[in-house]
């Protein structure tokens, strides 16, 4: 290369140098992040200096634009920039290695903020744009600035301030609810990708076809247009070559409806739905489509084309792999079964995926509860076809394992063998997944009640593949004790606090117990104050704290019955009634009634405080007249009742209870009774003891009742009467199968009869019949006669035994159904007891807790009715009241 060649090209080079640093320059094309922006200081006008505002408005300007990309020079001595020519900003621009200059002022009036601003490009000669902004006072000055800045930034970055937004087409949708959900706003800079989602948030809304973004240029920005086109409204819904169901029908289930806007999606989910009802009634091939009609005026028909098909069922369900059980007992096991005989009104043969699946858990729960620990199976293959439902598993069943030990490791607070007696699994037996997963609860339980609620029981199971045998250990992590912080009570809005509280079977500062928990459930359920109750621990901050939780629905607790109606034992009666279980919120029952029947008047009022001054001692008091009419005489009769109890613990309590009756017995039929006529008093007084943890007083499913008392009556207390009473009762109720209950209540007496030869009182002596005894028969028709006898007497000695089965019609309004047995006999004080030949029946009845109290209708028959009723002879029973 020459010298000549260098010269030229050295020459050139400073050329370039001397045109791009002189007055001669072309506009840079300045990428966003690469924009820097000195600001000078910004002077002020006021009457008060305020450096705070003078310094914090160009911070807040810098922050703004560095969120855009520009980088911020913060010059930091002030200059009096009003005076200067161009060649001034760009020579401050290249010492500070800045592109753009911001330099302005403030004026402070009052609370009044104004500020000019400039913004000079210092590659572009005579390039000042001006700026103005205004705030009325302090609080508007962050909105003041960033509008500014918006201002600065367009400029800067060559974007437009968006001046207006507009939404077109829409006729139904209000412009207000589309404008609610866009993020772009008047004043802000047009962003591509703010448009892009706030087209999508307006899509989303399902209400559109079709959304169109359109800008308009106006000399002070951007105009931002939504061109909107509405999908169609649903003029009518039509159903077409449906018969299983009515038009009605399907309708309910759809959510597309008339007026509503036109969704494919609600669409396809309708027929979803409606596919779904009707493999419900086993049209497992039915198909369904839509089709769109379109309408005038943007409305459109929809008409769903439905082809029913045929009714299929399940008709076999076949299994491979399974040598152990066979195909029967894993059936038994299944909730999806095959076909029956009774299939038109049982559910047999019904067809539901869902359940099918977990039909699967339910075989490999059959094989694991007998030791297969590693029975697996397959998923259901299922074919349905047109005119039947197979349905085929595969089953790999494993070896068959036996427990060889039981350990129990960790925290024990209990001995070993006392957890060990109490859990299902025992060593040498099958290995049962199920006892293990009840044996964790049980240890739980255990350890719950005595205040570790925390406690971890993680079983260990060790498997040895040769022997076959199986090692569970049970590792116990019992944790903190867990305490009660504080019993919190809502929903009580008349019922007093010390009401429930004192049913509570925990107290604050407590150990946790689960127990104490479900017993004060109980208490409060038997109340009958409340239609809900919940009952729950609730951990607080403090992990071995807990609070407890009990909310509370009160429903009415007071009565005032007007009616009538008609009783097996009393014939047609009326009554009138007013009764307060909860009075004054106190717990307290007060009652006033008069009840007329065919044969009897009674008029009686009473009161009754379960807790006396707040202790564990209850008390009653109750004043009647009784006119009745009895077959053979008429007894009229004033008396006073008074009852004292104690609760000695948890369902058991004492009590004592007198009466005095003063009566007259009129209309004596000496021909077929003894009855002696005239004027007595009878005083008496009655303890007692009684155990009652059933789990509710009307419609109890679980728990027992026993009672045991003794009545004296004698001269002693001042009477005319003088005899004692033994009454012993006990009843067990607990629960079946699937909602069924099962009752077993005995009853038996003995009267010692001491009044002298002159007075016969027959009706203290016992009988049996009707509602509350042996069912099918009177009142009176046990009686203990004898062969020969003519007077009717009664006798000395009962027995009574009943068995019922009772299933709940509608456990809303307390309805339920009954069948029941009845046996039982009265005795002469010189006969014995014969067990093996006494009257008995049977039938069945519908109980309903009303309005007016437990009301009771039953039927039964006869099966032995000895002297007295023929086998086969039935008849209805009414009472109000409750039962055993």
């Amino acid at each position: 290369m020459n010298k000549s060649i260098l010269r030229k090209a050295f020459i050139f080079i400073i050329f370039l140098s001397l045109l791009f640093s002189g007055d001669l320059f072309a506009q840079t094309d300045i990428k966003q992040t690469d924009i820097k922006v000195a600001i000078i200081p910004f002077s002020l006008d006021a009457k008060q200096v305020n450096h705070q505002i003078k310094n914090r408005i160009p911070l807040m300007i810098s922050e703004k634009l560095e969120q855009e990309g520009a980088k911020v020079i913060l010059l930091k001595t002030w200059q009096n920039t009003e005076e200067w020519d161009f060649s001034q900003f760009r020579k401050l621009g290249i010492e500070s290695g800045a592109d753009y200059i911001l330099t302005g002022s403030l004026f402070v009036a009052g609370e009044s903020i104004s500020i000019d601003s400039r913004l000079i490009n210092i590659y572009e000669k005579e390039n000042f744009t001006s700026f103005y902004a205004d705030a009325n006072n302090f609080e508007n000055l962050f909105s003041t600035i960033s509008q500014l800045c918006k201002e600065i930034i367009g400029e800067l970055y060559h974007k437009k301030i968006i001046t207006d937004i507009a939404i077109t087409g829409n006729k139904r949708v209000e412009t207000d609810a589309i404008m609610r959900i866009i993020d772009t706003q008047v004043g802000d800079i047009i962003k591509p990708d703010k448009i892009s989602k706030d087209l999508k948030k307006i899509y989303e809304m399902g209400y559109f076809d079709n959304v169109i973004v359109k800008k308009e240029s106006l000399d002070t920005g951007v105009k931002v247009i939504f061109e909107i086109t509405e999908k169609s409204t649903v003029r009518k819904v039509k159903f077409k070559k449906n018969t299983v169901y009515e038009d009605e029908e399907l309708a309910d289930i759809v959510d597309t409806r008339t007026g509503v806007i036109l969704n494919i999606h609600k669409l396809n989910s309708d027929i979803n739905r409606m596919r779904l009802m009707y493999t419900v009634k086993n049209y497992h091939n039915c198909s369904v489509t839509y089709e769109i009609i379109p309408l005038e005026h943007s409305q459109a028909d929809i008409v769903f084309n439905i082809k029913e098909g045929e009714k299929v069922k399940v008709e076999k369900i076949t299994f491979e792999g399974n040598k152990h059980f066979s195909d029967k007992k894993i059936k038994k096991a299944m909730e999806t079964s095959e076909k029956g005989f009774f299939s038109f009104f049982t559910s047999s043969g019904d067809l539901n995926e869902s359940e099918v699946k977990n039909d699967i858990i339910r075989i490999e729960s059959l094989y694991k509860n007998n030791g297969f620990i590693d029975t697996k199976v397959s998923d259901p293959i299922i074919d349905i076809g047109e005119k039947l439902i197979t349905i085929h598993f595969k089953i790999y069943e494993g070896a068959q394992y036996k427990v060889k030990k039981i350990d129990i490791t960790g925290d024990l607070i209990v001995p070993m063998e006392e957890l060990l007696e109490g859990i299902q699994s025992k060593e040498t037996e099958l290995y049962n997944r199920e006892y293990i997963r009840k044996d964790i609860l049980t240890i739980s339980d255990l350890y719950s009640n005595k205040g570790f609620a925390n406690a971890n029981i993680s079983p260990l199971v060790d498997k040895n593949d040769e022997e076959k045998m199986m090692n569970i250990t049970y590792s116990i992590n019992k944790g903190e004790p867990v305490y009660f912080s504080r019993i919190n009570i809502s929903g009580n809005l008349k019922t007093r606090d010390k009401v429930i509280r004192r049913e509570i079977k925990i107290a604050e500062q407590d150990l946790y117990s689960k127990e104490n928990i479900q017993l004060s459930f109980k208490n409060l359920n038997r109340l009958d104050y409340f239609a809900e109750i919940d009952v729950k621990p609730v951990k607080t901050s403090d992990e071995n704290k807990m609070d407890l939780d009990v909310r509370v629905v009160e429903k009415e607790t007071g009565r005032f019955s007007v009616g009538g109606g008609v009783s097996s034992e009393d014939g047609g009666f009326g009554m009138l009634s007013v009764q307060e279980r909860n009075l004054f919120g106190k717990g307290q029952t007060g009652k006033i009634s008069a009840t007329i029947s065919q044969e009897s008047v009674l008029y009686n009022i009473g009161f009754y405080e379960p807790y006396i001054m707040d202790t564990a001692i209850s008390g009653g008091i109750q004043l009647y007249k009784e006119d009745k009419e009895y077959d053979y005489y008429d007894k009229e009769a004033l008396g006073l009742t008074l009852r004292m109890g104690y609760k000695l613990f948890d369902y058991t309590g004492i009590g004592i209870q007198y009466n005095i009756e003063n009566f007259d017995i009129t209309d004596v039929q000496t021909d077929f009774t003894n009855m002696t006529p005239g004027s007595f008093l009878t005083s008496s007084i009655k303890p007692f003891i009684q155990y009652d943890s059933r789990n509710d007083i009307f419609t109890p499913t679980e728990g027992a009742k026993h009672k045991f008392s003794i009545e004296y009556a004698g001269e002693f207390l001042g009477g005319d009467i003088d005899y004692t009473k033994y009454l012993v009762e006990t009843g067990l109720y607990f629960p079946l199968f699937w909602k069924f209950t099962g009752t077993l209540h005995a009853e038996a007496g003995y009267l010692d009869d001491r009044s002298s030869d002159d007075i016969d009182i027959d009706y203290i002596r016992f009988y049996l019949g009707g509602m509350n005894s042996i069912r099918g028969f009177d009142k009176y028709d046990i009686n203990g006669n004898q062969e020969g006898d003519i007077k009717d007497r009664g006798g000395e000695k009962y027995v009574q035994f009943n068995a019922e089965v009772t299933l709940p019609l509608s456990e809303k309004y307390k309805i339920i159904g009954v069948f029941f047995y009845d046996r039982g006999d009265v005795y002469r004080t010189s006969e014995d007891i014969d067990l093996g030949d006494q009257f008995s029946s049977f039938g069945t009845g519908i109980r309903w807790n009303s309005p007016i109290g437990p009301l009771r209708i039953e039927y039964a028959w006869v099966i032995d009715g000895k002297n007295v009723k023929e086998s086969g002879d039935g008849q209805f029973e009414f009472s109000v009241g409750a039962s055993f």
